[in-house]
């Protein structure tokens, strides 16, 4: 694949997307934007990709917005204004949250505004200890709009969500794991082999299991407890039909036939 703003490996099954505008700290531009969207269309539909990590060039993960090039360049060409809009909260909000296979951000350096609603969608985030984080947006007269509001609601407790909106402070990467915007924090020196392990460990679960889970999870959030019942009901019947043999037929059956025990290993070794 071949994009403009960003580049694509495949590392055994783990595809890295690598934010590549590190002459601009990786800020979204539109290009950045119709990228993205093009590149998580085009990894939904590869077999080969079981797992997808987010991660920056350079000394950033993503600064945001490009302030210049989206509210600069286009605020006398609104049309083009809210296209760009329109596919930036499309990506990293619906496409990334629901997307059918698992998702890790990989925070490796400055993370600020427009950023966190990525780090947020992803299912796992996981962030360098030298990593910057920041929601600059109050201290230029603005607030963290857009996807970023509702992002900070669904991550963060109230109170870190409206102390660091309203002051613009910066942080790090273990107080971002403190706070669980991310999952946890380890030395840039490491971030790659921790981030790693974790893909590679989900990559070898079953695929159908793993969007069932995703989805139970995403969309119970916002339904009542009957619905929630329902839909998962529904979800079970769904991976049974998806599987080549269903996780009652087989995981169960050989949980009874003492090949594995839940909590003690995964059925993944007995794949192998």
């Amino acid at each position: 694949m071949s994009f403009k703003t960003i580049t694509v490996g495949n590392d055994a099954g783990v595809a890295v997307v690598t934010f590549n505008r590190p002459d601009k700290m990786n800020a979204m531009n539109p290009q950045f934007h119709e990228d993205m969207t093009a590149v998580l269309d085009q990894l939904r539909y590869d077999d080969a990709v079981r797992v997808l990590v987010l991660t920056g060039a350079g000394a950033a993960f993503c600064a945001g917005m490009d302030l210049k090039e989206i509210f600069h360049d286009l605020k006398d060409q609104p049309a083009a204004y809210d296209r760009i809009i329109r596919m930036a909260t499309e990506w990293r909000g619906r496409t990334l949250r629901y997307y059918p296979k698992p998702t890790i951000a990989m925070v490796n350096g400055y993370c600020f505004g427009g950023a966190f609603s990525i780090i947020e969608a992803c299912d796992i985030a996981i962030a360098a200890d030298e990593a910057t984080f920041g929601l600059s947006e109050i201290n230029f007269d603005g607030f963290p709009g857009g996807s970023v509001s509702k992002s900070l609601a669904n991550a963060l407790h109230p109170r870190d969500a409206l102390f660091y909106a309203m002051t613009g402070r910066r942080f790090g990467g273990q107080r971002a794991a403190e706070i669980k915007l991310v999952n946890f924090a380890v030395p840039l020196a490491q971030l790659r082999e921790e981030t790693f392990a974790v893909a590679r460990e989900i990559a070898m679960k079953d695929p159908h299991s793993l969007r069932a889970a995703k989805d139970a999870y995403r969309f119970s959030l916002e339904m009542s407890w009957e619905a929630s019942m329902d839909y998962t009901a529904a979800k079970e019947v769904e991976l049974h039909a998806a599987q080549d043999v269903s996780w009652k037929e087989g995981g169960v059956s050989d949980f009874v036939e003492g090949k594995y025990k839940p909590g003690l290993g995964g059925r993944e070794k007995e794949k192998k």
